[in-house]
This record gives C-alpha cells, sequence and structure tokens, in this order.
C-alpha cells in the first residue's frame, strides 16, 4: 500500500518536477496544467474510432477558449448545455453548424441565441421545450433540427447525482408508456422541426459497458416504433458519453476501442432483430474520458497538523472551490510530491483544503512520502473534468489559472482571478 504513485496516471508532459515547480512559483497554486497533446491525442482517439462529425466533446467536463478551439481543430463537434457555454463557443471561433445544444430547461433567450446562429442540432428534453421550439421557429421562418432525448430507465451502476438515464431523472422523455414515441411523432409532424434522430445518455463515471448495450436495445426498439408509426426512420441515434475515467491506481482502466466496438456491434444486431431497414448513424458525447487524464492540478502544501490518536491532516492552498467533487459525492483521488513521484509513500493522511467546512477534504485517505514539509508541491492528477469547470468563489477564494503545456512550453489559457475579481460585479 505505500507503493509510489503509478506514473500512468500523470500524462507524459507533466512529469517533469523542475517544470511544474518552475510554473507554480511563476504563476501560483492552484494551478491547473493540461497536457495539450494528451488532450488532442484523446480527441483524435475518438474521431478515429467513431468517424469525423460522429463524436462531440461534451463541453460542461472543461470549457474554456482555448478548449474549444483545440476541440475544432480536432475535428469534433462540441456540446453545450447552457447558453453560456454557447457563448464561449460562439467566441472562440466554434462553428455553430457543429454545435449540439443540451439542456433540460432551456429559456427562450437560450433557444433564441441557438436559432440566431442556426446551431447543428438541438436536444429536446420536455413537451414544454418543444412547445418553445415550435414557437421561436414560426416565428423566425426557420427550420431546426431536433434530437428527442430519452430515457431508457437503465442502471449506470454509478453514483446517484451523475446517473442520468433512469425513468425517474429529470432529463429527457421516458421510453415507458408511449412518452418518447409522442415527443418523436410532434417532431416529426411539426411544419418547422426537422427530426434527426434520438439522444440517450445514461450517466457519468460508467465502467460496466453492459448498461450501454441494455440501452442500445431499449432504444433501438424506439427507433423501430417510431418508423412504424410515422415512416420516418431515425437517422442518428447519440448515445452520449459517460465512459469512466481511471482516477485511482485500482480503477480499471477502461478501452475506447471495446466502447466502440461494443455499442457498434450491440446497434447492429439491435437494428437486425428489430427489422429496421438501415442502421442509424452512431454518434457519442464523451467528455471526462478526454480532458479528465489529461491534467493534474498543483497545490502548495501550508500545515502539517497531526491530531493525537487521529489522523494527520497535510492542509493545501485549494480545496472544495477548485474541486467539489469529493465533497459532492465522494470522488477519490490520488496525491503525490512531484519531486518524490517515485518514492514509497507510507503516510496514510487527509489532504484538506483550506476552506470553512470540516468535509472540505481533497483526498480522504491519501498516501504520501514520509516527511510532507510545509512549502512542499503537492499534486493530484486526473483533475481535467469537473474541477475548473465546477470552481467557486466559496469564502471569497479566487478561481486558479489553467495552462496548457506543449513541447515543453506553457501558456496560460485561463488567467487566475484576482482580489478585484472577486469584487467586480458589486454595485456599491
Amino acid at each position: 500500500m505505500s507503493a509510489p504513485l503509478d506514473r500512468a496516471l500523470v500524462p507524459p508532459a507533466l512529469q517533469d518536477a523542475g517544470m511544474l515547480e518552475a510554473l507554480a512559483t511563476e504563476l501560483g497554486t492552484p494551478l491547473f496544467v493540461y497536457d495539450e497533446d494528451d488532450l488532442r491525442r484523446r480527441c483524435r482517439a475518438y474521431v478515429g474510432s467513431f468517424g469525423a462529425g460522429n463524436a462531440a466533446y461534451a463541453g460542461k467536463a472543461f470549457l474554456c477558449v482555448a478548449m474549444a478551439r483545440l476541440v475544432a481543430e480536432e475535428g469534433l463537434l462540441l456540446d453545450v448545455a447552457t447558453g453560456g457555454e454557447l457563448h464561449v463557443a460562439l467566441h472562440a471561433g466554434f462553428p455553430p453548424e457543429r454545435i449540439v445544444f443540451h439542456g433540460n430547461n432551456k429559456s427562450n433567450a437560450e433557444l433564441t441565441a441557438a436559432l440566431d446562429v442556426d446551431v447543428g442540432r438541438i436536444v429536446a428534453d420536455s413537451f414544454d421545450e418543444l412547445d418553445r421550439l415550435e414557437h421561436l421557429a414560426t416565428e423566425r421562418s426557420a427550420r431546426l433540427s431536433v434530437l428527442v432525448r430519452v430515457t431508457p430507465g437503465v442502471e449506470a451502476h454509478t453514483h446517484e447525482f451523475i446517473e442520468t438515464g433512469t425513468l425517474d431523472s429529470k432529463f429527457g422523455f421516458t421510453t415507458r408508456d408511449g412518452v418518447a414515441l409522442e415527443a418523436a411523432r410532434r417532431v416529426v409532424e411539426s411544419p418547422v422541426l426537422r427530426f434527426r434522430g434520438l439522444h440517450c445518455h445514461i450517466g457519468s463515471m460508467i465502467e460496466r459497458l453492459d448498461a450501454y448495450a441494455r440501452a442500445v436495445a431499449i432504444v433501438v426498439d424506439l427507433c423501430a416504433a417510431i418508423e412504424a408509426s410515422t415512416g420516418t426512420r431515425v437517422e442518428e441515434l447519440n448515445m452520449g458519453g459517460g465512459l469512466a475515467a481511471r482516477y485511482l491506481a485500482t480503477d480499471p482502466l477502461m478501452s475506447l476501442e471495446e466502447y466502440e466496438s461494443a455499442l457498434r456491434t450491440t446497434v447492429k444486431e439491435c437494428v437486425a432483430n428489430a427489422g429496421i431497414g438501415e442502421v442509424p448513424r452512431l454518434m457519442v458525447e464523451p467528455g471526462r474520458s478526454i480532458s479528465a487524464p489529461a491534467a493534474i492540478t498543483l497545490f502548495r502544501v501550508g500545515t502539517v497538523k497531526t491530531i493525537p490518536h487521529g489522523r494527520t491532516y497535510v492542509a493545501v492552498d485549494g480545496g472544495m472551490s477548485d474541486n467539489p467533487r469529493p465533497v459532492l459525492y465522494g470522488a477519490g483521488y490520488e496525491a503525490y510530491l512531484p519531486d518524490r513521484i517515485d518514492e514509497p509513500r507510507p503516510l496514510v493522511c487527509s489532504i484538506a483544503g483550506k476552506h470553512c467546512e470540516q468535509g472540505d477534504l481533497v483526498v480522504t485517505n491519501a498516501r504520501l512520502p514520509d516527511g510532507v514539509r510545509v512549502g512542499d508541491l503537492l499534486a493530484m492528477p486526473v483533475t481535467g473534468a469537473y474541477g475548473y469547470a465546477m470552481a467557486s468563489n466559496y469564502n471569497k477564494v479566487p478561481r486558479p489559472a489553467v495552462v496548457f503545456v506543449r513541447d515543453g512550453q506553457a501558456r496560460v489559457v485561463v488567467r487566475r482571478e484576482t482580489a478585484d475579481d472577486l469584487v467586480r460585479l458589486d454595485q456599491v
């Protein structure tokens, strides 16, 4: 249990302790550091597996102008879930026809913004939204491409907060009692909406591919019902994202090739069994599996405190404001000292954040080398997804900077917030 960190958790370009110390000294900590080549390699792998235009990067995992431009350059579509994410994408010059617009409660303003730039696809999530879409499209004499989001009632074997395909989900149209079929029929019959296909996202951090197979079977049966009921074939079948990332040394390494094969094989088999004439175009929306493994977060140790007959706390200058995942749903991470990465880690400790919450523990049961000292640089790997994206200013802590590293050169893509940024919206 005191083994050194598994170096496979750290991207190749981010294993140079000297470079990391220099970045932390120059730019401060906490600091998100991404291996840009690793990001690009993972994007290309999805394009290679599913084909150009069939993989959409899920912007909610991590999005900034630089990331949107990288995704565009690597040939992926972009999934946005709010007007804010749409604004970032457009500001980055991302082609609107390659944008997939999600959201379970899109406002009229958000839908109008999407219509004004003619986004490629809008994923309809409710009958109320279909009402708004038809009204807005009619006003503009527009014709919108729509995917109907369906919830198949599949257990994804992940945390309930990131499980989105159950029957009681807030997302989409249930496949029970003909609800999803009625939504699809509504789109097909609309004079201003163009039915492109179905969307199904069953959750995040999924490690069991059989969950996808069960979802595919249910959704393909719905495809057959839509074709029989309306005479319209389902052109696209978007099975969302959710493939797990390897956060801990004990976590399984998920294979993109096995994921792609399982999806594609199951779709073909189910289509054949359902008697559908043509296999729908298979699409996916990876987020975490692209951005999470490509980054680490750097912290500076500020306090080392051993409680008599209790645990040892190693306190760092970040916490739940730069990564709320451990507090929200007990997400686990590894930790290490970059300049001692290959040393045994016999010290069992809790890495504590600086916030006024006892629950602000970045890693509850971390392992580090003996002799951790104040001022040491500490790193957490696999923090490229849902860290900066979910960051806050709790306790009025400025959000960290984000750096991309490529060919030994670092560039700041998101600057660190300052104390002045904390009051820039105040109106007094």
